[in-house]
């Protein structure tokens, strides 16, 4: 199927050491791009870097000249989202990028009312405010070369509301405002912009929680219609499309992925 290829382009996955993030990193480099994990956890980072190059390895020719017969690269940098200074080091030595993927993602739960504001501060940093630097540092190159994808990752909680997440979901739901907005203003550049929601994913985030709360995977598991969680795979797929040449026509978009459990 033409325009699912992505060679030559190169990706900025933060959070690309977690699991969705890892998952995306995967996709983006099976279909040839090269992709920087981004992450503030740099041994975290180069682990899944140095998986990416044993698992989609590129071949040396006789000249010493490194090619691909399909799949792409992956490096890992180190970004702390929480601080500017950094965001802005990143974006400077990062290079020419084509894919900025806004995966990473800072939650705490508990019930609003017993909440520290001092964590509100981190997640609106990481969760906001980092997406917000990192696309002004960066699209400005994509509407240059004409050419650029920007996929958010937010969450349902954001879209629904979800108990003991309160200022999460305040903070992922400002991304749904920001993509529409970029969406309007950089379409004439052929730069797309979309969100992504996750509903309940399996993820190491999840069974900590769930570690406190004996049956909540279960639990959830039944609420849902296609009766189990969420894949980070079934995540990656998606935004991995959203990065490619056949959803060009496609922008300004909040789409889950759910299981069924949300339906707009």
């Amino acid at each position: 199927m033409e325009g699912l290829r992505l060679d030559g382009r190169r990706a900025v996955v933060t959070g690309g050491a977690g699991a969705i993030g890892a998952a995306i990193c995967a996709d983006l480099v099976s279909l040839g791009a090269h992709v920087v994990v981004a992450d503030v956890q740099q041994e975290t980072a180069d682990k899944v870097a140095a998986e990416l190059a044993h698992t989609f390895p590129w071949v040396v020719d006789s000249g010493g000249t490194a090619w691909s017969e399909g799949p792409g690269r992956a490096e890992a940098r180190r970004v702390d989202l929480a601080d500017a200074n950094s965001v802005a080091e990143f974006c400077e030595g990062v290079g020419a990028v084509d894919i900025l993927v806004h995966n990473a993602g800072v939650s705490i739960v508990e019930p609003f009312v017993d909440s520290d504001p001092a964590a509100w501060d981190l997640m609106w940093l990481v969760n906001l405010r980092a997406p917000m630097l990192l696309t002004k540092l960066l699209l400005p190159g994509m509407l240059e070369r004409e050419w650029g994808r920007l996929v958010f990752v937010s969450s349902d909680g954001a879209r629904a509301g979800s108990g003991g997440e309160g200022a999460y979901a305040a903070t992922k739901a400002g991304l749904f405002g920001l993509a529409k907005t970029l969406a309007r203003e950089a379409a004439r550049g052929n730069v797309t912009s979309n969100v992504v929601c996750p509903g309940p994913t399996d993820t190491p985030m999840l069974r900590r929680v769930a570690e406190e709360k004996p049956g909540l995977v279960e639990k959830i598991a039944k609420s849902i219609p296609l009766r189990r969680l969420g894949e980070p795979a079934d995540v990656a797929g998606l935004v991995t499309y959203l990065c490619t040449d056949r959803a060009a026509y496609i922008t300004g978009q909040t789409l889950s992925v759910s299981g069924g459990i949300t339906m707009q």
